[in-house]
């Protein structure tokens, strides 16, 4: 909002607003010019599910969920969702929560404001079960709970191992599944790097001297259930692996 009034897209009254501007209650507040606020970052992708509430997209390796750049997920939305019919259909669509930058997957997008809303309160209240799909590298247990502070924040996740290979130098390389019951700032790259078993690619908690440069991280959003916040709908969504992870564990 503050920026809206800086870009003079506020009136109060019929009056461009200020930031100094009071209320006393009654006025009217209007809000344009949006839909020339943000450049359209002209890039194709996956659309994997779309109604007129949300939408769920697959985000691609080396590009930002959202920020100040211009070449973000974000902004990328109105070239590749449809227009929403609702009174409150985004001109902006708003991606609901995080993926980081070397990440592939599944993003979660609103489409009207209270689908906003409604999307954030389900991630809070942890009713979305979220499944990513990793390669470690190291010895790992078959399954585990990791339960460590991140940030200082009670932090959780689950994993459970697929399938696991022999490797010259790395030891073990191995294809786990993994549950955030939490969702700290890479915490699931945290959390396996704190159990010495970190996420192959990863150049910021890799292991010094094992740490692959070649591929990037092999991280990946993979599935999301939830129940549909307007509709009732249950939602079940899977993304492929890439072809980097099917390059060393061809059963996948």
């Amino acid at each position: 909002m503050k920026k809206a009034i800086q870009k003079k897209y506020v009136k109060v009254n019929d009056t461009i607003a200020q930031t100094a501007t009071l209320l006393y209650g009654g006025e009217t507040i209007s809000l344009y010019g949006l839909e020339h606020s943000k450049p359209i970052f002209q890039k194709k992708i996956d659309v994997l599910f779309e109604d007129d509430y949300l939408a769920i997209v697959y985000k691609p390796a080396g590009i930002l969920v959202s920020g100040n750049k211009f070449q973000t997920i974000e902004n990328a939305l109105p070239y590749n969702l449809k227009q929403g019919t609702q009174k409150d259909s985004l001109i902006q669509p708003l991606p609901v929560h995080r993926l980081d930058y070397p990440t592939t997957g599944l993003l979660l997008i609103g489409k009207t404001a209270k689908t906003v809303i409604l999307l954030k309160k389900i991630f809070e209240e942890k009713v979305i079960d979220k499944t990513y799909i990793a390669i470690t590298y190291g010895k790992m247990l078959p399954d585990g709970i990791i339960n460590k502070p991140v940030d200082d924040k009670t932090s959780i996740s689950e994993y459970k191992v697929l399938e696991t290979l022999k490797s010259d130098r790395y030891n073990f390389l191995n294809l786990v599944e993994l549950h955030p019951k939490t969702g700290r700032r890479h915490q699931l790259r945290k959390h396996l790097a704190s159990i010495g078993t970190p996420i192959f690619g990863d150049l910021q908690y890799g292991i010094e001297g094992l740490i692959s440069k070649g591929n990037g991280l092999y991280l990946h959003a993979n599935n999301l259930k939830f129940t549909h916040p307007i509709t009732g709908k249950k939602i079940n969504i899977t993304a492929s692996l890439p072809k980097k992870f099917k390059r060393l564990f061809s059963t996948f």
